[in-house]
């Protein structure tokens, strides 16, 4: 098993999860900043506008924004080579549709970046991590409104062209299959009901309106929205590497019945392939596409217009997160597991987590396989695999982690076998370096960092940093580049 030289270790976060500061230096809101914390049995809820004296896990999160400096030095302390964050688009232009750009905004990125790159870290940027600017949706409908992809790309270049040369690696939207499903339709594509708008109670997120056939359209237009910046960001530099980025699940039939495995066939068409398809292919798959017709969406929305825009606008490299697996049947009454986005049934083979996420190390070597072979060529990266889990601060302060070390070795080392299969894998950033607070929970009890934050849920901590078991463990993952990982 071995990695190539020049691979990209490194870390991840999403700047709603780990920046605070929500309304600093002239930020505006954004989607995640409307959203309440929940718990493993209470989902997060929602509300048109901010309460007063409600917790907002967001609003400050792990306060990235006045610690970056010192984290960025820890992440130099493992040997990070790569460091996946976000810009926050409501920093940039508050409200998504100013006519100018903030320049506080603009320097907080630049002298983040500036950073990274002191210390020998390569940024890979994320464009669009579920952080939509509040205004544009609330009254664009998000990405369903054509307007919001010229808004968007007007956001895009600017950050590129004033990043130009310190970002190298761009992805334009953080799991944009995520649309795929109910939830997607608030934090992948900004769309909310009009009747969830104009509510008087909060909202649990798992109970907001539907509307598949926007939805859909919606993420039609962020499709298109990407593929204009990548070609105007390769005639910004020509040297940029601008990347998609899915979930990635696997699917397995629970059983052999046919049915199981034409079900799940179906799935994987629609959650793993469909977007992957438009963006690096630059076509829809039209098996995809039938798929949704018998879902009921009209998709007379795609103009041969689109179609040739899609074609010239594809990406340079696929990059995805992969957490756990699910499976599939047909067969009513099984028992049913959580997950990232979606769940699913329950696989008798697999442990999970304290959230009910399966732990699934071989799933990623299937994956990476699975999309190697439907994308003879192009790069790869894993840019979110991890472990939430409850950790526990000794009297001395140490954070012995053994179980989240458990879980990345066996990840990293099927990933090294995918290697040796024939993956052109060229990077591998862990979700979260660092805590932050959970997308799917509101939760900082979820942890996923190497590194501890002092802050919790019912909003005490004074966010001082230190370092877990597994942060030694990692620094000497990097490097041996992947050799040593006892």
């Amino acid at each position: 098993m071995s990695f190539p030289k020049g691979f990209l270790w490194g870390g991840a976060v999403a700047a709603n999860q780990c920046e605070g500061a929500y309304l600093e230096d002239g930020k505006g809101l954004s989607a995640a900043d409307m959203l309440l914390g929940g718990d493993v049995h209470t989902p997060r809820t929602f509300f048109p506008s901010i309460i007063e004296n409600k917790f907002y896990p967001s609003h400050q999160a792990i306060d990235f924004y006045h610690h970056y400096k010192e984290d960025i030095a820890l992440f130099a302390e493992m040997g990070f080579k790569t460091f996946r964050t976000s810009i926050n688009w409501s920093r940039i232009f508050p409200n998504g549709d100013d006519q100018e750009p903030n320049e506080a905004g603009l320097k907080f990125y630049e002298d983040m970046f500036t950073e990274c790159k002191k210390h020998g870290i390569e940024p890979l940027v994320t464009l669009c991590h579920y952080e939509i600017p509040w205004n544009i949706v609330k009254n664009y409908e998000g990405f369903y409104s054509k307007k919001t992809i010229d808004l968007y790309v007007r956001y895009a270049t600017t950050v590129m062209k004033r990043y130009k040369d310190l970002v190298k690696y761009w992805l334009t939207f953080n799991e944009i299959n995520g649309a795929s499903q109910p939830f997607g339709g608030y934090m992948g594509v900004g769309l909310v009901a009009k009747e969830d708008l104009e509510t008087t109670e909060p909202i649990p997120t798992s109970k907001l309106k539907d509307q598949p056939q926007k939805r859909y359209e919606a993420l039609h237009n962020q499709f298109l929205a990407s593929a204009k910046v990548v070609i105007e960001g390769h005639k910004i530099n020509p040297d940029f590497k601008i990347g998609c980025m899915l979930i990635n699940i696997p699917w397995y039939p629970l059983t052999p019945n046919p049915k199981d495995e034409l079900a799940t066939q179906e799935m994987d068409t629609i959650f793993n392939d469909f977007c992957g398809d438009v963006q690096v292919l630059g076509h829809y798959n039209p098996i995809g596409l039938k798929a949704l017709e018998r879902q009921g969406i009209d998709t007379s929305y795609i103009t041969e217009e689109d179609k040739a825009l899609l074609k010239e606008g594809t990406v340079d490299m696929y990059t995805f997160s992969y957490y756990m697996s699910n499976c599939i049947t047909v067969e009513e009454g099984s028992e049913t597991t959580e997950g990232n986005f979606i769940g699913g049934v329950k696989n008798p083979y697999l442990k999970a987590s304290d959230w009910g996420w399966q732990i699934d190390p071989q799933g990623l070597r299937y994956n990476l396989k699975r999309v190697a072979s439907r994308y003879p060529g192009i790069p790869i990266m894993v840019v979110e695999n991890g472990l939430g889990a409850v950790d526990k601060v000794e009297e001395d302060g140490s954070i012995h982690d053994n179980y989240r070390i458990d879980y990345l070795r066996s990840h990293i080392e099927e990933m090294g076998k995918a290697i040796d299969e024939g993956v052109p894998l060229i990077g591998y950033t862990t979700w979260g370096c660092i805590d932050v607070v959970s997308a799917s929970t509101g939760e900082f009890h979820k942890r996923y960092g190497f590194i501890y934050v002092n802050r919790h849920d019912d909003g005490t901590g004074d966010f001082a940093r230190s370092r877990k078991d597994s942060f030694y463990w990692y620094k000497k993952v990097i490097a041996s580049n992947g050799e040593d990982l006892a």
